[in-house]
């Protein structure tokens, strides 16, 4: 991976209609990995840029994304599915523009959505498009029937792991599922909490070689980058602010904004056949 540059250049807009959000489901197999705090801090970064971004907090019993950024929601997505409330009532700002839809925390009737929640939710998420350029869904962790939802509606699926074998192993365990039951075909990954650059390739190779082998040479994985291990993370989270708000010349703070100058330049892959998306109407007009 190259050095950060301190000037960047601005991402192109990409190959996708303007009408419809670019949704980029961020899961993993095993939980711990960090990945909220690399919805939270890509988001942020995306938010720079001058895009309209709308972070989905989807682990929907156990939600957290609130509590990264000090936020106290009055409502959470429990009260849109129980018709109480609508998606625009429930979302609320977060810093330099984000919003964020929250998810409820203990409630464990969320924990599995019925079908017909998941279709009302699609629908409910449709009408914010007009106002928004991202979508990241901060999926929960494994291989429930929710988060493989949330990964199948996203155009996207972006992969997290440390390079524990532990999560190595889930994070294969996932894209198995995804790509055997569910026909997704294209993942990205990043590599969290690396001591050295170097350890991110090690991951990468390890799972693209079980991949290729087990899942077939139709399996697309391309590496987006590492995250490396930054004291400064930690202490961001104790504050509950994002770290490049509060660190944003620290490491891991540059390393999380070329991943995402790096994940918005690159092109999305078309919608997979046979998967209902979010916006998928808007999606089904637009030409990729």
């Amino acid at each position: 991976m190259q050095a950060c540059k301190k000037a960047r250049p601005t991402p192109s807009p990409g190959p996708w209609s303007p009408s419809a959000p670019r949704v980029i489901a961020v899961t993993s197999g095993k939980g711990g990995v960090g990945k909220s705090n690399l919805v939270v801090n890509l988001g942020l970064a995306l938010a720079r840029q001058g895009l309209k971004v709308l972070l989905i907090d989807a682990d929907l019993g156990l939600g957290n994304l609130d509590i990264l950024l000090g936020l106290t929601p009055s409502f959470t997505i429990h009260d849109v599915l129980a018709h109480r409330k609508t998606i625009a009532e429930v979302v609320v700002p977060g810093p330099e523009g984000l919003k964020i839809l929250p998810a409820s925390s203990g409630i464990p009737e969320m924990a599995e959505l019925e079908p017909e929640q998941k279709l009302f939710l699609l629908n409910e998420l449709d009408q914010l498009a007009d106002h928004l350029d991202a979508v990241l869904i901060d999926t929960g962790a494994g291989i429930s029937r929710n988060v493989l939802f949330f990964n199948l509606a996203a155009q996207e699926i972006l992969v997290v792991a440390t390079g524990e074998p532990t999560s190595i192993t889930d994070a294969y365990a996932l894209m198995k599922v995804l790509a055997l039951q569910h026909g997704e075909r294209r993942f990205r990954l990043v590599v969290n909490g690396v001591a050295h650059p170097e350890d991110g390739q090690v991951v990468y190779r390890t799972l693209l070689r079980v991949t290729e082998r087990f899942l077939g040479q139709e399996i697309s994985l391309d590496y987006l980058g590492v995250v490396p291990h930054d004291e400064a993370l930690g202490r961001a989270v104790l504050k509950q602010q994002p770290v490049l708000q509060i660190y944003p010349k620290a490491k891991v703070s540059r390393w999380i904004t070329e991943l995402a100058d790096r994940l918005w330049a690159s092109a999305p892959p078309a919608p997979t056949a046979g998967n209902v998306k979010f916006f998928w109407q808007r999606l089904a007009q637009s030409p990729m």
